[in-house]
């Protein structure tokens, strides 16, 4: 069989330098409780590991998500309106895109924004691929920092950004209010966020969708320090840590960790390193939020709720926000 020709895509590059990661993992390394950035889950191992993780039985998200997004998409983009540029935070494998891209009317570009980059490239030339009078416009850039959009040719009628699978869910409080602002400057008043929340609920299916059968999501969480190791030469042993998930009640959160098998020291950037046995690095955290909690968020970042969207088990939700 001969593999189909992917459309070619140029991509800009805005960061982040490996020295700014390597000192955002020194600094979280520093801490009394350490933690590390989970930005940095996602090299092209830990991509197609999450890619995994979404066909899960256990991660209800992905599912939950797409049939919404199936089931609201005439009306969503009925909201979004002509002619919109579609801008995607964490773009990853594209294929929530391909549900609004096969109903929005006349889109005039896709800036898909990642950082890993063979994820992105392949990803965004699919895309190019299969909606050949699109724009696409890839950026790879840190999406939790300030950035400027490549240049467009052509009218735009609105901006629209895109933030699915709960992403949202891996920032503090004040760091989310934080990105809605920086969205609201990208989109301009009267731009739109189309996004998704996971939802507070049992916290046993939370600890499955976690803590799955397989191990997936344990491989997932482990894969962060062999990316590390690949980055700046560190010696973490992966078989020296363990995955742990949990939800904390009181915060509202999944928390993620590795935990130290034994004691020992890692080397990284000719700085020492000690872990105790039993310490704990978060890796992740994940809110989960009632839609009133949600909303009040929304609009300290500048953006009102026009529309919300859940799935038939109240699980997970979508929102459309403009912004004010």
């Amino acid at each position: 069989m001969v593999k189909a020709t992917l459309a070619p895509v140029h991509l800009e590059e805005i960061g982040p330098q490996l020295d700014d990661l390597r000192d955002e993992v020194l600094r979280g390394l520093a801490k009394p409780a350490k933690e590390l950035p989970c930005k940095l889950f996602y090299d092209k191992r830990g991509s197609d590991l999450f890619e995994r993780i979404c066909k899960l039985d256990e991660y209800y998200l992905t599912r939950s998500e797409t049939a919404i997004l199936e089931r609201a998409a005439i009306e969503i983009a009925e909201l979004i309106g002509p002619r919109c540029m579609l801008i995607e935070y964490g773009s990853g494998s594209g294929r929530k895109t391909r549900i609004l891209l096969d109903h929005l009317a006349e889109p005039v570009c896709y800036v898909p924004i990642d950082l890993s980059r063979e994820q992105l490239l392949r990803s965004a030339s699919a895309i190019a691929t299969s909606y050949p009078r699109l724009k696409v416009l890839p950026l790879r850039a840190d999406y939790t920092q300030p950035m400027t959009l490549p240049p467009i040719a052509g009218a735009v009628a609105r901006r629209v950004g895109f933030f699915p699978g709960s992403t949202i869910g891996n920032f503090l409080p004040h760091e989310t209010v934080g990105f809605f602002g920086r969205v609201c400057d990208v989109v301009g008043q009267g731009g739109g966020l189309l996004i998704g929340a996971d939802l507070k609920k049992d916290p046993g299916l939370l600890h499955l969708a976690y803590n799955d059968r397989a191990g997936v999501t344990a491989e997932f969480n482990l894969n962060i320090l062999a990316h590390i190791n690949q980055l700046f030469g560190s010696d973490f042993r992966i078989d020296r840590f363990a995955h742990h998930a949990h939800y904390n009640q009181r915060l509202g959160r999944i928390e993620m960790y590795l935990i130290s098998q034994e004691h020992q020291v890692v080397q990284l950037d000719g700085i020492e390193i000690t872990f105790q046995t039993g310490e704990r690095t978060l890796t992740e955290v994940s809110y989960k939020y009632s839609l009133e909690q949600f909303a009040a968020l929304a609009s300290r970042g500048g953006f009102e709720v026009q529309r919300v969207w859940t799935d038939s088990g109240q699980l997970f939700s979508l929102h459309y926000l403009i912004a004010r």
